[in-house]
Parts: structure tokens; sequence; C-alpha cells
């Protein structure tokens, strides 16, 4: 300790304030425990602030002028102006009050805040550097804590965050102005969410990705209303390629270098994908090639807690670290880096914490990209399925069968559900098309709940709904859907 600190002692102390954190502590606090949270920049971390949160608005905002644009069939003829200023004012509306609603939930449940940024000290103890001139620091003890630090977006050697034309996720969803172009490095989901909100506000978008398509890791036949859509709004694609440098920066923007990537060859060597390099002329540059753990700045060795390889926290099904008092929740604990998965971990922590026989199940967290159209999945697709050894039974329904589908102009793409043949147990399901990201709850709660093909099908839908296609999809893997061809 140093001399004339403060020292005080907690139950409980978490460390990052996003959705893996403040759930925690408020879970915490439910269970009659004394929780601190220590947060070094916003309540709502990454998520609420600078990423799912403002993103989706912006997503919503460019959909709304893009379908007033576009709905001519519909007999509408518009040509929404965009005033991008109040655009961005409506965005951190949206984004203050949710994140003044966490601050005031946490209080309301007991939680104390701190704001700073805490290292540790030894495994029971932290030292929290609080911000601003002559702001000193303090310590802190506790019996448990968890960490819930989040992740930070990755940089690539010769794009540094810091130079004006290069941007990451943060600074692209508070741009002043709509760049005439841009370049996006990296067609996963970030990048082609991106990708169409500067889309639909009218800039010239070329995307760089090293691999031969969009979105790794999902199927082919969900990826490509997806990119078929893409190429409608004007965004050019240049697949096998890595961004290796930028230059000239005058009054016609940058120009980005990329070279032909490599990938490794049948013999051990590397081939390259494309023949020759490209040089890009844009406004500016979006780097958007995944994101990376904050798990370096908080001196983890002292506590005795390990990271693998590429930085993450490796946990149990109990989110507990090495060292059992000591919780991991989040994008910090590793894949699936997502919000609600983190929440789900923060409320397991707790729960294990207050002595509760509480487990995460990583069977149902669903994964959803907010393109247009929309991609989302749960549960095992068929491939996996029959790799873990199951006979599958699979059924498709397509939303250019859905009446209300039609009505709302959106009927690209389909839901498929995927079920173990031989007691007909749900396993997993994809969709890709108009409120995706809302279907896929029920067949989440489905596999959750271990319902059969029948119990969906036999489970009487609203009509004229989106979700019908879900009863439609269980009914065609059975064999007696009624609004398309079996099979």
């Amino acid at each position: 300790m140093v001399v004339g600190d403060v020292t005080t002692g907690t139950d409980v102390l978490v460390i990052g304030a996003g959705p893996a954190g403040y759930v925690a502590a408020i879970r915490a606090g439910q269970l009659d425990l004394d929780v601190t949270l220590v947060e070094k920049d916003a309540y709502g971390g990454t998520c609420l602030n600078y990423g799912c949160i403002p993103s989706k608005a912006l997503i919503t905002a460019t959909d709304v002028a893009h379908e007033a644009a576009t709905a001519e069939e519909m007999g509408i003829h518009a040509d929404p102006a965009i005033d991008l200023a109040g655009m961005m004012d409506w965005k951190d509306s949206v984004v203050e009050q949710l994140t003044s609603g966490v601050e005031k939930l946490c209080k309301a449940n007991g939680v104390s805040l701190l704001e700073g940024t805490a290292r540790f000290a030894d495994e029971h103890t932290v030292r929290v550097s609080h911000s601003g001139e002559g702001q000193g620091s303090e310590t802190l003890e506790f019996e448990h804590a968890i960490v819930a630090t989040g992740s930070r977006p990755i940089e690539i050697p010769g794009f540094d965050f810091s130079d004006e034309p290069v941007l990451d996720s943060r600074q692209a969803l508070a741009l002043e102005s709509v760049p005439d172009s841009l370049v996006v490095v990296g067609a996963g989901y970030i990048g082609m969410e991106l990708a169409s909100v500067f889309a639909k506000l009218g800039t010239d978008v070329t995307v760089l990705e090293m691999l031969d398509s969009i979105l790794p890791g999902y199927d082919d036949d969900l990826k490509r209303p997806v990119k078929a859509r893409a190429g409608d709004l004007g965004i050019e694609f240049e697949f096998g390629y890595t961004a290796s440098d930028w230059h000239g920066r005058d009054e016609d923007g940058i120009r980005v270098v990329a070279e032909p990537a490599e990938r490794p060859a049948v013999d051990g060597g590397a081939d390259a994908v494309a023949d020759e390099s490209l040089d890009l002329e844009t406004e500016a540059v979006l780097v958007a090639v995944g994101r990376e753990p904050v798990s370096d700045s908080l001196s983890l060795e002292e506590a005795g807690i390990e990271t693998n390889d590429r930085g993450f926290i490796d946990t149990d099904s109990r989110a507990r670290t090495n060292v059992e008092h000591v919780f991991a929740v989040g994008d910090v604990a590793g894949e699936p880096m997502l919000a609600h998965k983190g929440s789900a971990e923060g409320k397991t922590a707790a729960e294990v914490i207050a002595g509760d026989p509480a487990a995460l199940d990583q069977q149902a967290i669903p994964a959803v990209v907010f393109t247009d159209p929309e991609i989302a999945t749960v549960g095992m697709t068929e491939a996996e399925a029959e790799e873990a050894g199951f006979e599958t039974a699979t059924g498709t329904f397509p939303f250019r069968a859905s009446g209300r589908a039609l009505t709302t102009g959106c009927d690209d793409g389909f839901v498929k559900v995927v079920a173990d043949e031989a007691d007909g147990y749900l396993l997993g399901a994809s969709i890709v098309g108009p409120e995706a990201s809302e279907l896929i709850a029920e067949l989440g709660l489905a596999i959750e709940l271990g319902a059969t093909l029948e119990d969906v099908a036999a489970t009487v839908h609203a009509h004229p709904t989106l979700s019908e296609s879900v009863m439609e999809a269980a009914e065609n893997a059975l064999g007696h859907a009624i609004h398309t061809l079996n099979r």
C-alpha cells in the first residue's frame, strides 16, 4: 500500500461496466452482496456507447432513408434529405438514455460506482487510478473479482487509428460529414454493417477482404442474399487482398495500397490469392478486421491470472479463471464475442459467487449480423450436427412465400431449421431475411426447452406475420408445409 492511500474493501469487485460487467454488478447487488463497479470510460461500455447501440441506430436511420427513396413500387416517390448532424444527435440521445439508465440501475441495486483504471496489486487487491490531474489513486481489497474489460478494435500495420483518414468503428460512428468514398478493410460483421450504412448515405464503398467471401464462418446460402443486396447498393468488393499501407494525403483524399493475400498451400508453402497489388483512391479508410481483448493493462500476473496466446482469459462453465475467486466475463473471456453472451456470463459469475449452483449453457446462444438483410443463427448448423453424429432432418421456408414479407417489400432470404431425425428434437436454426434478429428468439427458446419439430409446427402462429415462416420451416422438415413445396 502506498503511504497516504485510502483503502476500502468490497465483497465483489467488477472491473468494466459494459454489458457483461454492469449486469454482473447488478445481479450481485440483487443477491445482497457488497459490490463495487470500476469503469474508466463510460457506463455501458463499448456496446452501448461506441458499438452495438449507435451502429444499430444509424442502421435504422439509413434504412428509413433508403426505403423511402426506393419505394416507387409501392407508389411512393421521395427524395429524402439527410441531415447527418441531426441523425447523429438522435443516435447520441439514444445512447445517453441507455447509459444514464445503466448508472441509475446500478445505484438502485446498491452497487458502488468508482471511476478510474484498475490494476491488480495481488490476488485480493487492486489499485484504482483516477483520471484527471491531481485525482490520485486508491487501493481496493476484494473477496471476489469479476474482470469485464471487454475488447478493442485490432490495428493493422501501416494503419494507425490516430491518423485522421484511418478510422476504427468508433470513429466511423461519430463522423461529422459523410465521406464521398470509403475503403473498408474487412468483410466481417462490423465491416459489412458499416459498409451498408455508408452506402445508404451515398458514399462510394469498396470492401477489401483477404478471404474469398464476406462474413467468414457463415454458410454460403446465408451470405448470398447479403452480398447481392450489397451489390445493389453499389458496394464493390476486392477479395483476396490485404491492406498494406496508405499514402498521398491531399485535397483528393488518400490512396490505399492492397497486396495479394497469401494462404497456406497444400505443400506447406503459401499461394497468393490475387495476381497484382491495388492502389485505391479514397477519402477515408475504415479498418474492421476484428477485435482483441483488453487484458494487457490489468497487471493480471500480479494476481496469478493466466491468459492464452491471444490475450483472452480462459474460464470454465462457471466463469472462473485459474484463480478460483477471480472470474472473467464478456469479450475478455473469449469467443463468441457477443454482448448477450457476456451478460449471461455476468449473471452466472454473480450467482456462483453468491453460492448458487449456476453454470453457463452455450447451446442456445444466438448470433446476429445486422446487415441488409439480417442474418441470425442459433445452435448447430446442419454440418455441425452431422459432424456431431446426428442424422439430420432439415426444413426451409422462403420469405418470398410469406404474405407478411411481401407486404413489407423485403422478401429475400429464408428460415432453416435443423433437427435430429430420430426424435425430432430441434438442434439449430438459421435465418437470413427481414427481422431475423427478432425471429431467432423463438428458435433459441425451442432449443433451450428441448422442443421438437412437432412442437414448433403445432404452435399456432398469428397471421399474417413473419413468425409464420418458423412454423412453416418446421412443417417443411416434417413433410407437410402448406405454403411451400415439401422435399
